[in-house]
């Protein structure tokens, strides 16, 4: 129904559903801002307004309400948006036959994802069966008790070839279903459960829904991988997953730390541990679609707060992990960390032998990854001889180059110079002539052509302009009274006379007195003239727009009567031109009708006063 829908609008807040994805902080004038989820970029341009349920990013021009963010973020059809929202804000949908409600059959990720939700709560029941003490007695042994694995979510899949597809049919899934979500896979004799004999960790997305599983070998027959994850599926993309990402999100974001583990069991023993912030890939590298996910996380902007933590084994694959991260390192702006175990233990073996203080003192004690790196290139050459100290500047050298920091670049110069036993200017020569990376370039990179011209143009005029609309959008009541005499001489731009047109096609702000604020920002975007236009409405809606005493309103009255106020002087000066060309006839009336609009616009710049 209908009415559902907009049930679901009103009380699914959007800030909230955001901050599942997105890291926000206040813009002012009620607005939020964040890293763009949808384009990369180096500064926060995407804008929340709560209290219009509307989101806009500045940068790639995408915006909408929050049905319209979930459908774009997690891949939805309008259907499955509205029911995931409807099951978070407690709404219950009533469905119809036809019509504009939302229809009867489930979109595909909806039954996808109750499928992996059923199938978490089978394996988690299985791990309390007799069959499961081979799994039990591994996580005994790992550090991890009863508790734990309730917390985690870790269960046990049969050794059975059918005991979760018997499960899921008996539910009502499709083999079908089973197959599109990998939580089956197809043989001669048709489709057998994919994981079976193994203790299984639920993978979660940032909202908290399964999406997918890891499971790890507990018997010695099985032929199959020692840790078997779920294929790539409609939900489940494993460049873009990070166990632990449900849990952690919030204290990521808090603290503006994340710690990169290599493990399951690693994100459990830091979890345990009280370093809360840790996550681990799903048998992938880490790359780069993972740095998108904790950049929005760690609101990863051009200020350099934030730090992301790399952990590794000490051994020859761990050195050559951390310098892979060194690659991936330019695509952060937070400042990146190493953290090694000098005996080569990882953070569950440390867990184990040395205590959940050891856990901690592992990440407290992190050295910056340039250094790292720098330094494991170099113990690959005998410094001793001049043709190894020569050899180690030429492979660090371009390292250095590589900093993003302009300003570490020299105090790393003077670090590889002491590490080589070299005078600092030879490495400082060869640190100039390597090849560097961008400093911090990418800001926005070619938004500003996206963006209408009213957002780009300094012109004082255009810029009131823009403002008027805004407090007509925001803050319709307060604009109302002085919104009635604005005509479209009012505005000089294209794209403001057509939202103007679209304000007054809505009834005006008069009208929007009985309405909600999402209803009418709704009855505006309604009359917009074609998709630009309703793109620069959403842009509008969510820019934040400065308060005062009133909350706003003194700044609104006062921006429309700057706004009436250069119409008048345009006005004014048309009528001074007519003056000039009157005949003595005409004069009279001309100069009483000059010397009233003179008045107005006294009245108009003293209304104004401060405020344009």
């Amino acid at each position: 129904m209908d009415e559902d829908i907009a049930a679901v609008r009103e009380r699914a807040r959007i800030d909230e559903v955001v901050r599942e994805y997105v890291t926000l902080k206040s813009a002012g004038g009620g607005s939020m801002k964040g890293l763009c989820p949808f384009h990369d970029e180096r500064s926060p341009s995407f804008h929340v307004t709560p209290s219009k349920g509307m989101w806009y990013c500045f940068g790639c021009g995408e915006g909408g309400d929050v049905l319209g963010f979930v459908q774009k973020i997690d891949h939805l059809s309008f259907a499955e948006a509205v029911e995931k929202l409807a099951g978070k804000a407690g709404v219950q949908l009533r469905y119809t036959e036809g019509g504009a409600g939302v229809g009867r059959q489930q979109g595909q990720r909806t039954r996808l994802v109750d499928a992996h939700k059923a199938a978490a709560k089978y394996y988690l029941e299985q791990l309390t069966t007799p069959d499961a003490q081979i799994g039990r007695d591994f996580l005994t042994s790992r550090g991890f008790d009863a508790a734990a694995a309730l917390h985690f979510g870790v269960g046990y899949a049969p050794k059975s070839w059918d005991a979760l597809t018997k499960h899921l049919r008996s539910l009502g899934f499709t083999d079908q279903e089973l197959l599109a979500g990998g939580l089956v896979s197809q043989g001669n004799r048709g489709i057998y459960d994919r994981f079976r004999g193994r203790l299984v960790w639920p993978i979660r997305d940032l909202g908290g829904e399964v999406i997918g599983f890891g499971a790890r070998k507990l018997f010695d027959d099985d032929e199959g991988p020692k840790y078997l994850n779920t294929p790539e599926t409609p939900i489940y993309k494993k460049s873009q997953v990070l166990y632990g990402i449900d849990l952690s999100r919030k204290d990521i974001s808090k603290a503006q730390q994340a710690v990169i583990v290599e493990g399951y069991t690693d994100v459990m023993a830091c979890h345990l541990a009280g370093v809360t912030n840790a996550v681990a890939t799903c048998g992938t590298a880490f790359g780069a679609e993972h740095i998108k996910v904790l950049r929005r996380l760690l609101m990863d902007d051009d200020k350099m707060k934030g730090n992301v933590v790399f952990t590794f084994d000490g051994d020859a694959a761990g050195q050559k992990a951390a310098l892979r991260a060194f690659e991936e390192d330019q695509k952060f702006v937070s400042q990146t960390f190493v953290a090694v175990e000098q005996s080569g233990l990882d953070p569950c073996d440390l867990r184990l032998q040395q205590g959940d203080v050891a856990v901690r003192a592992l990440v407290e004690n992190r050295v910056p990854l340039f250094e790292f790196a720098i330094k494991s290139a170099l113990a690959t050459y005998d410094l001793d001889s001049a043709e190894g100290r020569i050899n180690g500047l030429r492979d660090a050298a371009p390292m250095v180059a590589k900093i993003r920091d302009s300003a570490l670049r020299p105090e790393y110069t003077r670090r590889l110079a002491g590490w080589l036993g070299m005078d600092v200017e030879t490495v400082a020569q060869a640190v100039g002539g390597g090849k560097g990376g961008s400093n911090g370039g990418g800001r926005g990179a070619g938004t500003s052509a996206q963006r209408p011209a009213p957002r780009t143009v300094t012109n004082q005029t255009l810029a009131v302009e823009r403002e008027a609309l805004k407090g007509v959008l925001q803050r319709p009541t307060d604009a109302a009274d002085w919104y009635a005499t604005v005509e479209d001489a009012a505005y000089s731009h294209p794209s403001a006379i057509a939202v103007h047109h679209a304000i007054m096609a809505a009834g005006g702000p008069a009208e929007a007195k009985s309405m909600s604020a999402m209803l009418w920002i709704d009855a505006v975007l309604d009359q917009a003239e074609d998709d630009e236009v309703r793109r620069l409405i959403r842009e509008l809606c969510v820019e934040p727009m400065p308060a005062d005493e009133s909350g706003g309103a003194a700044y609104v009255t006062g921006v429309i009567s700057r706004l009436l106020e250069l119409d008048s002087t345009r006005r004014i000066d048309e009528l001074k031109s007519r003056v000039q060309r009157a005949d003595e006839q005409e004069q009279p009336q001309l100069f009483a009708d000059l010397m009233a609009l003179e008045e107005y616009r006294r009245m108009l710049r003293t209304q104004a006063q401060g405020t344009a």
